[in-house]
């Protein structure tokens, strides 16, 4: 009588080394190309101009976006790494140092980046802060040219008092936000991507449908989906040239870092505040 080894006749299969399954979404190569080329057009970025107040800016034609946020929200960093120009936006060790209304070409002077003096530091005296807010209020307001903006938050302290005060701005001129939560490297995976939802559900209840990512100067984080949120909004088209190499950009410098060193005159009341107003939007 034969008897049974007791092994199944796929012993061998079963035994064979499983081969490792990825449920990973694969990027479409379209949409990656269309990044990697934005990156390559983006570099391209020169200083244009620098303006006080909006009667001296750039000739309102053509089409721009606007860097906008706290002054320690790290807007320079952010505009260096996008255009991988170490110095084009100059960061300071002490924020607030940005004054004007900066302008850079996009290779031709009507597809533009501008940087906006950084707004709600502490430190600055009070009658300066008034000053640069007009002068904001005015070009948020009365800038044609103007597309949209790049909102930068600090992932840790996102949704202050004058964050949403420039949502509901854009809001009421209709602008496009790309709002950018920077730094978070500080963060790990998990609480960065639940401080993500967080702020996705309160501009959900501020019924604002803006867009909105995780980014870091510091790791290159996001580079390539604020990229191609630029580019579309500029009107660019893809331009197959050579390749970007994203190991090429520079690791932040010591400024970038050392703007955590001034973290301690962030205004607390005003997270109380902002809030209040989250809360009033969403009762209305």
């Amino acid at each position: 009588m034969h008897r049974s080894s007791g092994k199944s006749k796929n012993s061998k299969t079963s035994n064979a080394p499983k081969q490792k399954i990825s449920y990973e979404k694969k990027a479409d190569p379209a949409i990656s190309e269309y990044s990697t080329s934005s990156l390559n057009w983006l570099r391209k970025a020169e200083f244009l101009m620098s303006a006080p107040k909006l009667n001296l800016c750039v000739e309102d034609t053509g089409y721009e976006i606007a860097f906008a946020g706290r002054s320690n929200a790290g807007k320079s960093s952010a505009i260096n790494a996008l255009t991988n120009q170490k110095q084009l936006a100059r960061a300071s060790k002490r924020p607030g140092r940005t004054q004007m209304i900066n302008f850079f070409s996009l290779g031709n002077p009507d597809q533009r980046l501008v940087d906006l003096p950084g707004y709600g530091y502490a430190a600055v005296p009070e009658a300066m802060k008034i000053v640069w807010q007009k002068e904001l209020e005015n070009y948020l307001i009365h800038r044609k040219s103007l597309q949209g903006l790049v909102l930068l938050m600090d992932i840790r302290h996102p949704l202050q008092h004058f964050d949403v005060m420039m949502l509901e701005w854009a809001h009421s001129r209709h602008l496009f936000v790309h709002v950018l939560l920077t730094k978070a490297d500080k963060l790990n995976r998990g609480p960065a991507s639940t401080a993500l939802q967080e702020v996705k559900a309160a501009l959900k209840k501020m019924k604002l449908s803006f867009s909105i990512q995780l980014f870091s100067s510091l790791n290159k984080q996001g580079l390539e989906e604020l990229a191609s949120v630029m580019a579309g909004r500029l009107n660019y088209t893809l331009d197959k040239t050579i390749g970007f190499d994203l190991d090429s950009i520079p690791e932040a410098s010591a400024d970038d870092v050392e703007e955590d060193a001034f973290e301690q005159d962030y205004v607390l009341d005003e997270a109380s505040h902002s809030e209040q107003i989250v809360d009033e939007n969403a009762n209305k």
